[in-house]
């Protein structure tokens, strides 16, 4: 594993089937990579908004080796390894992503995953 980074994650592509029976949307996904290489950073929330009662949505920053994957706005990436991280098997959404300046195919090439936790409704968490 490269230096710095400590965890790996698993990018699950979410798409949508066919309605179900009674009209409602069932949703599913494949992965698109698994085993991936990152770091994961949590952002502060700005005190100015939890001053005045706002609620603020917490936003998360991954670094994603390599840099040729391609992980797109909505995608869905999940902690799988160390088994004791925190946010072990819980899932963030792509909000956008970012390149690094390197070339595709030199090894200090990274992704930067702008993310924000995905949840579910009626899932057990």
């Amino acid at each position: 594993m490269t230096a710095g980074f400590n965890i790996k994650a698993r990018v699950w592509r979410v798409s949508f089937g066919t309605d179900d029976v009674v009209g409602g949307a069932v949703v599913t996904g494949t992965y698109a990579y698994t085993d991936v290489q990152a770091r994961l950073h949590e952002r502060p929330v700005d005190h100015v908004f939890l001053q005045q009662g706002i609620e603020t949505q917490k936003t998360f920053q991954m670094m994603v080796k390599p840099s040729t994957l391609m992980i797109y706005d909505r995608d869905e990436v999940e902690i799988t390894w160390p088994p004791e991280h925190r946010f072990y098997n819980v899932r963030f959404r792509v909000m956008g992503d970012a390149y690094t300046n390197f070339h595709p195919r030199e090894d200090r090439g990274y992704l930067i995953l702008d993310l924000t936790r995905s949840v579910r409704a009626h899932a057990n968490q």
